[in-house]
């Protein structure tokens, strides 16, 4: 696994979030003029860009992570001590009760590093709403206190997203660390031994493929259909679907794009390949972002850059009000050209 420290540990430049809006947003390390991404909606009717509905209430438990992979937009790590407290997953509880958003997303880090990641599971199952998780599989691994996580997630149906940049083992630890592809192989059995990825289980596995340098993702239909044959092949292993994401460029994909001479050429890739139906339906439409401290954010990488929501709409989950929220201006960057590039991107994959 990686051991390299976080952005934030090696107090990097990076790490400083106005420090990144001022790379997207100014010639800082770039002599291209790129087009504000607001003037690509304002081209197609869509500025102000407005929320349709929320349906998708996505908690970031904490930053902490067992993995330093190469690529994270959270600058995630073993070295980071943010998390979220039972006080503000309580918040978040009342705040969900009050509404009929039918699925609650948990993501970090790890999420399953919170201590109290398992009762929030529970409370969240109480409230009858569905649950996902997006489990980097090693950590299934890392701990014997952590080796019942599937029969835990088969007990409260939560659906399971997952991250697995390849199916060989090369490409894999290129991406997350030398030894992330034994185990998440090891990780990706146990979760079929319980029924997940297994048909008619009704208990859903997904894995999510980001490219592993300074391109877009592929056809996410034929990637799909690559990574179910050869990991059946090889191990035996289903899954239900694999999302493609973009990387999006902050924090350590940022870094790399920097150091390896490569942001110029990608932002406008980013730029060149934007596409007005992946504009519409991209996550921050319908999913609200509630960080580990309670803030409110339109997505999980608006929250990376420290760009909490507007226009008059309630910034922490303490003062919470959906109708607010459904109808305030969505906060817009440069980074946003990832989301809406090629066959566009969310986190649960293609979104044209």
């Amino acid at each position: 696994m990686k051991t390299t420290k976080s952005l934030h540990a090696q107090h990097h430049k990076l790490a400083d979030n106005d420090y990144q809006l001022k790379v997207l947003e100014t010639h800082e390390v770039a002599t291209a003029d790129f087009e504000k991404f607001e003037d690509k909606l304002k081209q197609i009717h869509l500025f102000p860009f407005k929320p349709v509905k929320t349906e998708i209430f996505q908690v970031n438990v904490g930053y902490m992570c067992n993995q330093t992979c190469s690529h994270c937009h959270v600058d995630a790590g073993p070295d980071r001590k943010e998390i979220m407290t039972r006080e503000t997953m309580q918040l978040c509880l009342e705040a969900l009760a009050t509404t009929d958003i039918t699925t609650v997303d948990l993501t970090g880090g790890a999420p399953e590093m919170n201590p109290d990641f398992r009762w929030f599971v529970e409370e969240i199952s109480k409230l009858g709403r569905k649950t996902m998780v997006r489990c980097n599989l090693t950590i299934i691994m890392a701990n014997k206190k952590y080796h019942d996580l599937p029969e835990f997630f088969a007990q409260h149906k939560v659906e399971v997203i997952s991250s697995l940049p390849f199916y060989n083992k090369s490409r894999t630890d290129a991406q997350r660390g030398d030894g992330v592809f034994e185990d998440s192989i090891a990780a990706l059995k146990k979760l079929n031994a319980v029924g997940y990825g297994r048909e008619g289980s009704g208990l859903i596995l997904n894995l999510v493929y980001n490219p592993s340098g300074a391109f877009l993702p592929g056809s996410q239909i034929i990637l799909e259909n690559q990574f179910k044959k050869e990991l059946k092949r090889l191990y035996d292993i289903e899954f239900n679907s694999l999302f493609c994401i973009t990387n999006m460029p902050i924090s350590r994909f940022l870094d790399y794009l920097i150091e390896s001479g490569n942001y110029e050429s990608y932002m406008q890739k980013l730029i060149e390949a934007f596409n007005p139906v992946a504009a519409e339906n991209v996550m921050c439409r319908n999913t609200i972002s509630i960080g580990w401290d309670g803030n409110i954010y339109d997505c999980d990488f608006n929250q990376m850059l420290g760009l909490k929501v507007n226009g008059g709409a309630p910034n922490h989950i303490k003062d919470w009000d959906l109708d607010k929220l459904n109808s305030r201006d969505i906060v817009l960057n440069q980074h946003c050209y990832g989301c809406t590039a090629g066959s566009g991107s969310s986190c649960g994959g293609s979104v044209a």
